[in-house]
């Protein structure tokens, strides 16, 4: 069971486990198994699937395979990148991709969009602000939201323009649990976690230098933990069970890891114990880490 929970104060209701299409995007994955993995996802409860334009044909795929299954989804993508002929980062860019992603993913409204990853100064420009404040207005966006880490992120939470933010937040990367999760609570700013597995550095026996999960095996190597093979469940359980976190999101195009992710996050919060573990050695080593963006 993924024991739905309130999105914040904006009305929406998210399972704790949410489907993170950036693997369903890749061109090179049969399109066959990228329309069954977004179905099963949906038959086992991740009723929120997150996608992107920087997501190969992540937005293509779930508009062609899940227009059916509108009604039982919570859709979110990104904003402020990627639309042909349009400068990145700006009100037009906004509007426009907002209504390609209308387009793309088959639908008349997209439930949450985030600008994604952008410097605060973008963040607070004013065609942006009113970009999103006029989507929001008109339908076409349930929600305006922000993903991103470190200084944008709390210049995001302390903007008060968004009603949801997406932030890391994995047993490597605990940077917004100290200072985000807790004031967005109090605000009523929902919270999606990505990256809940930190990108698998347990996969690498040596050093995975240039691959994407270098810098959290470089962080898993100085916490010392020793979770033998229970890695992947007590990563996502910590995450997924996170004060403040209504949803985590997690990528994946193989069927069993779906299944797999599901029976994790269903035992329920990790005890004490071992959170008390994880987030000392948090505390030990990586006070000065910063968020991944």
């Amino acid at each position: 069971m993924l024991y739905p929970r309130p999105l914040g104060s904006t009305g929406l209701d998210v399972p704790i486990l949410g489907l993170g299409a950036g693997r369903i995007g890749d061109p090179s994955l049969d399109d066959a198994v990228a329309g069954r993995i977004l179905n099963e996802a949906l038959d086992l409860g991740l009723t929120l699937i997150d996608a992107a334009p920087s997501y190969g044909v992540a937005e293509e795929r779930i508009g062609r395979h899940l227009a059916h299954r509108r009604h039982e989804i919570v859709l979110s993508t990104k904003l402020g990148y990627g639309v042909e002929g349009v400068p990145d980062w700006t009100g037009e860019a906004i509007a426009r991709g907002i209504d390609r992603a209308l387009v793309l993913l088959r639908t008349d409204r997209i439930d949450v969009a985030f600008l994604q990853s952008c410097p605060v100064e973008t963040l607070r420009r004013d065609d942006i602000a009113a970009a999103l404040a006029d989507a929001v207005a008109s339908g076409k966006v349930g929600v305006a939201g922000y993903s991103g880490d470190n200084e944008p992120l709390d210049a995001a939470l302390e903007s008060n323009r968004f009603g949801a933010l997406m932030v890391s937040v994995n047993i490597f990367d605990q940077a917004a649990l100290e200072h985000v999760t807790p004031v967005a609570a109090e605000r009523g700013v929902g919270i999606v976690a990505k990256r809940p597995v930190g990108n698998a550095p347990w996969r690498f026996a040596a050093r995975p230098t240039g691959d994407y999960a270098e810098e959290y095996w470089l962080r898993m190597r100085a916490m010392g933990l020793e979770l033998g093979d229970r890695w992947f469940e007590v990563a996502l359980r910590f995450a997924a069970w996170a004060p403040g976190v209504a949803c985590s999101v997690f990528g994946t195009a193989m069927s069993e890891r779906l299944s797999d992710a599901v029976e994790a996050v269903s035992k329920g919060p990790l005890d004490d114990e071992t959170v008390g573990a994880i987030r000392e050695s948090y505390h030990a080593h990586g006070a000065a880490w910063r968020g991944e963006v």
